[in-house]
């Protein structure tokens, strides 16, 4: 039965009906309805299966889904928008950085590491939230007593005398002490140095493993850290920079890392999603070749426990993955979903294909998300001052010439339009410090003539990569 935190970010998900999950992708991702309305069912269904009985719950087995299109139409923003959306551990990966067992690369069970890394993260992430106020209140007093010093304590043999002098002293302190909390509170002292105690790692020993490293030695590396005696140094730094240092102190003494480490395991195993992305890239023609290709059909064995259901061995402990949802993608240009091995094909039930994009979805792209490129690029401009605004001309214009580039050159779906998009205004945020304030309008005129070089050259390879 998992936590009650854990049964808490599930039930975050009874609130979302999966018409209003598609709504709430719509914001961002246009078109795609098919795609969107199956990882909404398959999102849903984790909340369904908690309320089934307990009897029958570990019996129902999560939609896994392979998303099939070709490169640039959201499948991968799917995805992340849902993992969001929903709260949940995601990470993506690459099929074709995985290896067989046996050969050097990352194996795949390391996608489940950084799994539950992105869980443990997460779920810190939220506990420091709760107790942010009081690790502030801490941090403050911790200042106040580094910029005053509390006057030492009295002897026991002490003379009445000298009692009431330090009565006095202590009082005065308080009353120093309250004063100096205001000015700290509203940022006066933030510019004031303070002598502060630091924890330093162990010598020689790097903050994570050597790139190309195998899988694991990240957890040496650390194991290794905790090992090794912690040395403390003396350092003046402002208060702005203690601040940050003693936070994070005091966030760590809150902060039970053994039950963050529980609710991230939990959480991961309920509610986690892996977005394995190029999964064609490991789909070879079957049947050819003398026997299993490393790079391809031993990548899809080595996958196929995972996706069914297995224990994998994290630094934090042992993970189940019969309940993480998998969402594949790939273009399936040279090879065919039927060309993965049958006993993985029949870990992916749900297949959608996405739609190629159309002139009239790169209008809509640049105009309806939240996220818009059009909103974001005026965003830049505004922040020197000026102003960025498309006329509707202009954008159309943009549509069309993004569209006819991705048909003489290779199709990259809405990636197209980062590409013409730079291109249109790279003179504009190049001269806009010195221009000054003046409005900027992109209008259909604006974008033959600046565009024109890539409308009309054959050769566009020398204008868009």
């Amino acid at each position: 039965m998992p936590s009650p935190r854990t049964q808490q970010a599930i039930a975050r998900l009874a609130d979302l009906t999966p018409r209003q999950i598609v709504a709430e992708l719509d914001r961002y991702i246009v078109g795609q309805a098919d795609a969107k309305k199956s990882v909404a069912i398959a999102l849903r269904n984790r909340w369904r299966r908690q309320r089934a009985p307990e009897n029958i719950r570990d019996e129902i087995s999560p939609n896994n889904i392979i998303l099939i299109g070709p490169t640039g139409v959201g499948k991968t923003e799917i995805a992340r928008r849902l993992a969001k959306l929903s709260g949940a551990p995601f990470v993506k990966v690459e099929a074709s950085k995985f290896t067989e067992v046996g050969y050097v690369g990352r194996d795949v069970e390391s996608m489940i590491r950084d799994l539950i890394e992105n869980a443990i993260d997460m779920v810190r992430s939220e506990r420091e939230t709760e107790v942010e106020d009081l690790a502030n209140e801490k941090v403050d007093e911790r200042i106040l007593d580094l910029l005053l010093p509390v006057p030492p304590a009295l002897a026991a043999e002490a003379s009445p005398d000298a009692r009431a002098e330090h009565d006095q002293a202590l009082e005065r302190h308080k009353r120093t002490r309250d004063k100096l909390k205001a000015l700290l509170l509203d940022g006066q002292l933030d510019s004031r140095e303070v002598e502060i105690e630091v924890t330093q790692s162990g010598p020689g020993l790097p903050g994570s493993a050597m790139p190309g490293a195998p899988d694991g030695m990240d957890s040496m590396a650390e194991w290794l850290r905790d090992m090794m005696p912690k040395k403390k140094t003396r350092r003046t730094v402002k208060v702005t920079e203690a601040r940050r240092i003693l936070l994070d102190e005091e966030l760590e003494k809150l902060v039970d890392l053994d039950d963050v480490t529980a609710d991230a395991l939990e959480r991961t195993e309920a509610m986690g999603i892996v977005f394995l992305d190029e999964i064609d890239k490991i789909a070879g023609e079957r049947g050819h070749g003398s026997g299993p290709d490393v790079s391809r059909e031993g990548v899809q064995r080595d996958l196929l426990p995972i996706v069914e259901g297995s224990n994998v061995t994290t630094k934090y402990g042992m993970v189940k993955t019969d309940h993480i949802l998998f969402v594949a993608a790939g273009a399936f240009h040279v090879s065919k979903p039927s060309d993965l091995i049958p006993e993985l094909q029949g870990r992916f039930p749900i297949r959608v294909e996405l739609k190629a994009l159309t002139e009239s979805d790169f209008v809509r792209i640049m105009t309806e998300p939240e996220n818009a490129l059009t909103k974001q690029y005026a965003a830049l401009v505004e922040a020197e001052g000026a102003s960025l605004d498309f006329t509707p001309d202009g954008i159309a214009e943009l549509a069309r010439v993004a569209a006819r580039v991705n048909e003489r050159m290779e199709n990259i779906g809405a990636r197209r339009l980062h590409t013409v998009m730079t291109t249109l205004l790279e003179e504009v945020l190049y001269e806009l410090p010195d221009c000054g304030p003046a409005p900027v309008t992109v209008n259909a005129d604006m974008v033959r003539e600046r565009l024109r070089s890539i409308a009309e050259d054959e050769d566009l390879r020398k204008y868009i990569l």
